[in-house]
């Protein structure tokens, strides 16, 4: 299943993360981890990174803009 889903440019890793970001923005971290049969502290970690730090994020994109020269970036990648 796996194989057919690359052929059709579907990326297992960009969609699983995607829905971790999604269900940690949804659910307490120990119902997340329960849920899917994660460590709790795997689960606080996708917590945080699918809150997130919005006041590092707007310093981010104010770097971006600020700065012509930078590109290529993913500044939207979790850390």
């Amino acid at each position: 299943m796996g194989e057919r889903l690359r052929k059709r440019g579907i990326r297992l890793a960009e969609t699983r993360s995607t829905a971790l970001f999604q269900l940690a923005t949804e659910l307490p971290a120990a119902v997340l981890a329960r849920t899917l049969g994660i460590d709790v502290t795997v689960a606080v970690k996708w917590q945080r990174a699918a809150a997130g730090d919005w006041a590092a994020y707007a310093a981010q994109v104010s770097h971006r803009i600020n700065d012509p020269h930078r590109h290529g970036d993913d500044d939207h990648a979790p850390r």
